[in-house]
């Protein structure tokens, strides 16, 4: 994980792309504290199979004021996302009684519509399902897992909001021009 954890952070000051001053320099705290939170959440899920509110509420506050204060206009891209996101999640927790699905990822998903925006949170949650289902399909064959067995879906999130934190606008670039354009 720390290997991770430090390939992360030197990917966001990358992503940076000009000197750490002014605001630049709090564009890169709130991107450190969010992957540092999201690092948290993936390591508890991991291992207890559940997302903690002592992080994930405090993470979903600092990035609402980060929002809000980054650019109020675009308060309502951030806010669509984390509907899409959490009603999706909170729908699939309704629906199984919170058998398929944890409380833990629709606040989670709370936490990605606001730090991604549309349309990276689409493909974020992609990703999760895809790399989710891949994995889990590896540990039934491999016999890990079997059919009922339960796996922690957090971590699948959290990869696929790195992703799309990282290579959002190029993977959905390349999803359009494999699929859509002729």
């Amino acid at each position: 994980m720390e290997i991770a954890t430090g390939v992360i952070f030197l990917l966001i000051f990358s992503a940076q792309g000009g000197p750490v001053s002014g605001w630049n320099f709090l564009n890169l705290a709130f991107y450190f504290y969010i992957a540092s939170s999201l690092i948290i959440i993936f390591i508890y899920d991991l291992k207890h199979y559940l997302i903690p509110d002592k992080v994930s509420f405090p993470a979903i506050a600092v990035a609402l004021f980060y929002r809000i204060v980054e650019n109020f206009s675009s308060l309502g891209n951030y806010f669509w996302a984390t509907l899409v996101a959490s009603v999706f999640f909170l729908a699939i927790f309704l629906v199984s009684g919170g058998r398929w699905m944890g409380f833990g990822d629709v606040k989670l998903a709370i936490l990605m519509g606001l730090v991604l925006g549309l349309p990276d949170v689409l493909t974020a949650l992609f990703l999760a399902f895809f790399f989710g289902a891949i994995i889990s399909v590896i540990l039934m064959i491999f016999g890990k897992k079997g059919f009922k067995s339960e796996i922690p879906f957090g971590p699948f999130l959290i990869a696929g909001t790195f992703m799309a934190i990282f290579w959002g606008k190029e993977i959905i670039e390349w999803y359009w021009h494999l699929f859509l354009i002729t």
